[in-house]
C-alpha cells in the first residue's frame, strides 16, 4: 500500500488494482470503502472481480462499466489489475498501468495539497475508441443533499442496476434535475433516498461550453462537503449511482448502505461499451460518450474535503482564481479553499 502525507491529509492509494483505500483531511473521511474488503471468503472468491473485491474510495475506468466489444472485466484493466509504482514522494505518486489497455499505456499521477487531491491519467499509444470514467464514492450515515453545475440533460438507463431495485422509471430523459419515480411521483436529484432501499444509476449531461464541472455532496450526519471538479471538455458526463442496501445478494448482501458515486467520464452510461462507440441518446446531443486513442488524452479530475458552513444547503457556483476555489452557497455566501487554480487549464 502506498501512503502519502501532506499536512493534516493523508492518502492510502492500493497498487493492486490503483484505487484509493483512504483519504482523510483532519477528521474527515470523505470516501467510502466496501466492509468486505479484507474478507477472506469474498477475497478468494474467483467469481468476483477485482474491482468488487476491493471496492474503495475512488478508481479510474476504461472502458466504464461493461465491455461487451472486446471482453475486458467490468470497468476495464485500470480497475482491476496492477499498477507498478515509478515514483513517490511524501505528497505524490506516480504509477504505470502494468497491462495496456488498447495497446495504450495508462500514467496515473496522485497528489494531495491541503484540502485538495488532484489526479491526472495520462493515455498514450493505442488504437480504436473506449470510454471512461473516474469512480468516486461516499458513504453517508444519514443521507445528504447535492448540488451541480449547470446540465442540459439527466438519463436514465433502458434496462435496470438490479431488477426490481430502483427508484426511478427506466429509459427517460429530463431537462431538469428531477426523475420519474416508478411509484408515480418526482424525485430531486439533489437528495439521495436515504429512505429507500434502492440500486440505481441516472446520467446527467454537461451543459453546451462547460469547461469547469462539479458536484458537491454535503452529508448530513458528518456535516462536511465533498467537492468533485472535473474537466468538462474531457468528461461531459456525470453518472450518479445509488447504492443504499438494493444489492442483496454477495458480496453485498444488502450491506452496502448510504453510499453515493460520482461518476465523471466519457461514456454511455451503464448499457455498455457498444452502446457507447455507437450513436447513441448523447452522442445525439452532439456530445461524445467515446475518447480517440490514436491521439494522446489527459484526464484531470480533482476531488476536495471541507468543513460544511452552518445553514448551507446548496452550492450554486465555484469559481477557480488567485490559487483558490471559491463556492458561492444559494444564499449568496462563499467560502475560498486553496487551490491550484491552472490544474485544468
Amino acid at each position: 500500500m502506498i501512503q502519502l502525507h501532506q499536512g493534516d491529509s493523508t492518502l492510502s492509494l492500493d497498487p493492486l488494482v490503483g484505487n484509493i483505500p483512504a483519504w482523510r483531511v483532519g477528521a474527515r473521511q470523505p470516501l467510502h470503502c466496501a466492509p468486505w474488503r479484507d474478507e477472506t471468503l469474498v477475497q478468494a472468491d474467483p467469481a468476483i472481480p477485482m474491482v468488487n473485491k476491493r471496492l474503495a474510495g475512488d478508481f479510474f475506468c476504461m472502458p466504464f462499466g461493461r465491455d461487451d466489444v472486446a471482453g475486458d472485466p467490468i470497468h476495464g484493466h485500470p480497475a482491476n489489475s496492477a499498477w507498478d509504482i515509478l515514483a513517490q514522494d511524501a505528497g505524490a505518486a506516480h504509477l504505470r498501468l502494468s497491462v495496456p489497455v488498447r495497446g495504450a499505456r495508462i500514467d496515473k499521477h496522485v497528489m494531495i495539497a491541503g484540502a485538495a487531491l488532484y489526479q491526472t491519467h495520462r493515455i498514450t499509444g493505442g488504437a480504436g475508441r473506449v470510454s471512461f470514467a473516474h469512480h468516486p464514492m461516499a458513504r453517508m450515515a444519514k443521507g445528504g443533499r447535492l448540488s451541480f453545475s449547470p446540465k442540459r440533460a439527466a438519463l436514465t438507463d433502458p434496462a435496470p442496476q438490479y431488477a426490481g431495485h430502483g427508484l426511478w422509471v427506466l429509459n427517460q430523459a429530463r431537462t431538469d434535475l428531477r426523475l420519474a419515480c416508478e411509484d408515480g411521483g418526482d424525485w430531486d436529484l439533489r437528495h439521495y433516498p436515504a429512505h429507500h432501499v434502492v440500486e440505481d444509476f441516472c446520467l446527467l449531461v454537461e451543459a453546451p461550453g462547460a469547461t469547469l464541472g462539479w458536484t458537491v455532496l454535503m452529508r448530513d450526519a458528518e456535516d462536511d462537503m465533498l467537492v468533485v471538479l472535473k474537466d468538462a471538455r474531457t468528461m461531459p458526463v456525470t453518472m450518479i449511482w445509488v447504492s443504499n442496501g438494493g444489492r442483496d445478494f454477495a458480496p453485498w448482501n444488502g450491506r452496502h448502505m448510504g453510499v453515493i458515486g460520482i461518476e465523471d467520464g466519457c461514456a454511455a452510461g451503464g448499457s455498455g461499451l457498444a452502446d457507447a462507440l455507437g450513436q447513441n441518446r448523447i452522442t445525439a446531443m452532439g456530445v461524445p460518450t467515446a475518447i480517440d486513442l490514436s491521439q494522446p488524452q489527459v484526464i484531470r479530475h480533482a476531488m476536495l474535503s471541507l468543513p460544511r458552513p452552518r445553514g448551507w444547503t446548496e452550492i450554486c457556483d465555484i469559481t477557480l482564481a488567485d490559487a483558490g476555489v471559491t463556492l458561492t452557497e444559494i444564499g449568496g455566501d462563499t467560502v475560498t479553499a486553496a487551490f491550484d487554480d491552472g490544474f485544468f487549464a
